[in-house]
């Protein structure tokens, strides 16, 4: 009996080296969240046992309020960062803000990080949303960075009118290197572990 011929397994390869590759999936629940989860089941065996259930119900309406008047925040923040990804052309981003742009990517960095408004559910996104269009790590590192120490708008807000003057203007000045050094040390660490890329 003659058998049947084998069907050529080469389109299915083919097809498969054509479709995209996936991204790196993030799992809700990693080890972070199991040690935050036992962290907060401790809690709530002292506090029950020091103020019973009405300590813990306590504690929980107060922080279902906070997360409820932070929640829009964050969701504005993310939803910023989503939509700055798309917006932003990739080839200029790279070009600007990548691996081979030197340091004036560190200095656009560190100057986008000074001027960058809001608070880190703000930032953190960006940063987020720059690395995805094409920013490499020093660039980040220098924008975040700068946005911790040099942000205009906690300077203005909160350390001219309780510190004055003086100390805040000789203290941004002090901290502008701070930024291109850690985000050149960022690059130098990042290349030196994935020199042929980020893994997939």
């Amino acid at each position: 009996m003659a058998e049947l011929p084998l069907k050529d397994p080469a389109p299915a390869d083919d097809a498969a080296d054509t479709a995209p590759r996936p991204g790196r999936i993030r799992k809700p629940i990693g080890w972070s969240m199991i040690f935050l989860a036992v962290l907060v089941a401790v809690c709530v065996v002292l506090v029950w046992r020091r103020d019973g259930a009405d300590g813990v119900l306590q504690i929980l309406f107060s922080d279902l309020e906070l997360f409820g008047g932070i929640l829009p925040r964050v969701l504005a923040g993310c939803l910023l960062g989503a939509f700055i990804a798309e917006i932003l052309p990739h080839e200029k981003v790279s070009r600007a803000l990548g691996p081979n742009s030197g340091l004036k990517g560190l200095l656009i960095g560190t100057a986008f990080g000074a001027i960058l408004p809001g608070g880190p559910f703000t930032v953190y996104p960006v940063a987020a949303a720059l690395l995805t269009v094409g920013a490499d790590f020093g660039a980040a590192i220098a924008m975040v960075v700068s946005w911790t120490l040099i942000g205009y708008g906690r300077a203005i807000v909160w350390e001219l009118p309780i510190m004055g003057t003086d100390f805040t203007l000789w203290r941004i000045v002090i901290s502008l290197p701070l930024p291109i050094l850690a985000g050149a040390l960022g690059r130098f660490v990042y290349i030196r572990l994935y020199p042929k890329g980020a893994p997939p």
